[in-house]
């Protein structure tokens, strides 16, 4: 399995963190929502298989590698709603169990060119959600989470375009 494609600085910790419901509401929709981490790694995984089969090792692997450093945003972000007061519930906004992710919200093309395309654009929304964050957040140890999944986004943004020059050349 690759290495998740990661900036090179290690994530921040959640020790130090309260239950906090402002900052449990701002970052909540990065979790489990039809642009958050789940998301992003479930359809991470549905691409990563497309270009496999098609022999597409290369691109593979790094959207694989995409994939595996969602995973690692999915659980710090589980581990700052627990910290933050609520259980990491699949969901729009835990605490609340009502919204529960769906994975409809995947795109499932089945064009190389169009799943890029669609990559591409759930980075470039999911940066603006992270930025969002940052200007409402006010504790700073959450930002400091955010921030750097938002580097790790940056890169991903970075590879994806990579790719689809690559493809369309």
């Amino acid at each position: 399995m690759p290495e998740p494609l990661t900036m090179k600085e290690e994530f921040p910790t959640t020790e130090g963190l309260c239950p906090d419901a402002y900052s449990l509401a701002v970052i909540s929709p990065a979790y489990a929502s039809p642009t958050g981490e789940l998301n992003a790694i479930l359809q991470y995984f549905y691409h990563f298989f497309n270009f496999d089969r098609q022999g597409y090792d290369k691109y593979a692997r790094t959207i694989e590698s995409i994939a595996i450093a969602e995973m690692l945003h999915l659980e710090l972000l589980g581990k700052t709603i627990m910290a933050l007061g609520a259980q990491p519930i699949y969901c729009q906004n835990p605490p609340t169990a009502f919204n529960f992710y769906s994975a409809k919200y995947v795109t499932y093309s089945r064009n190389l060119v169009n799943m890029i395309e669609d990559d591409i654009l759930s980075e470039k929304r999911a940066i603006a959600l992270y930025v969002k964050m940052l200007t409402r957040l006010k504790d700073e140890q959450v930002k400091k989470i955010i921030n750097r999944i938002l580097e790790d986004e940056r890169l991903h943004l970075q590879a994806l375009k990579e790719i689809l020059e690559g493809l369309t050349g």
